[in-house]
């Protein structure tokens, strides 16, 4: 088994990165936004709960994303393990999924933070919102997002930290140069593919 997460500011590659490790390794990658349209989409109860909330504009509340991830990983393709992404995003969803594992004798294996100085997430997202047309992506909207990051995500790292699963991935390169970096992180805690 193998049980994952994988940590880094907007604009950090951790969807591109996420998905190949995931692959890699036979578990599904388990992204926060991907679960939050598949319930929209398929107008669940949880769904409903979802687009009410985000229609005002607003963050899901920690409680409803923990559910939505305990109920995911609840799958059956999720119980050989798992790569999460975006999720826990702050410190009362860290408790949220450490009381889901350890109810299941679980733990997470590693914790892939990439990093990336502020200046190229931007540059990144810029770059995006440019080819992709994200109207999303404004110079204060990137902003904003990455000060929540910063406020919000950056602390769960000191709590995996002291845990020892952090490993701390330079996110500047090319893409394969970057997982070639997760992997031999990887490697190193006997996680291979």
């Amino acid at each position: 088994m193998t049980r994952l997460l994988i940590v880094g500011p907007q604009g950090s590659g951790k969807g591109t990165q996420g998905a190949i490790i995931a692959a890699e390794n036979g578990v599904p990658a388990v992204a926060t936004g991907d679960i939050f349209r598949a319930h929209i989409k398929n107008d669940t109860e949880l769904g409903k709960k979802v687009k009410a909330i985000t229609a005002g504009g607003n963050l899901v509340p920690d409680e409803v994303t923990s559910e939505l991830v305990r109920d995911r990983l609840s799958e059956e393709d999720a119980a050989g393990g798992f790569l999460l992404d975006g999720y826990p995003r702050n410190t009362v969803q860290v408790g949220h999924l450490d009381a889901f594992l350890s109810g299941r004798g679980e733990s997470l294996d590693a914790v892939i933070l990439l990093e990336v100085p502020r200046e190229e997430s931007l540059a990144r997202i810029s770059l995006r919102a440019e080819q992709e047309g994200r109207e999303d992506d404004t110079p204060d909207a990137i902003a904003k997002r990455l000060d929540i990051y910063e406020s919000e995500t950056a602390p769960i790292i000191g709590l995996y930290s002291e845990r020892g699963i952090v490993d701390r991935i330079d996110g500047v390169g090319t893409l394969d140069e970057i997982t070639a970096r997760i992997r031999l992180a990887l490697a190193a805690r006997g996680i291979t593919a």
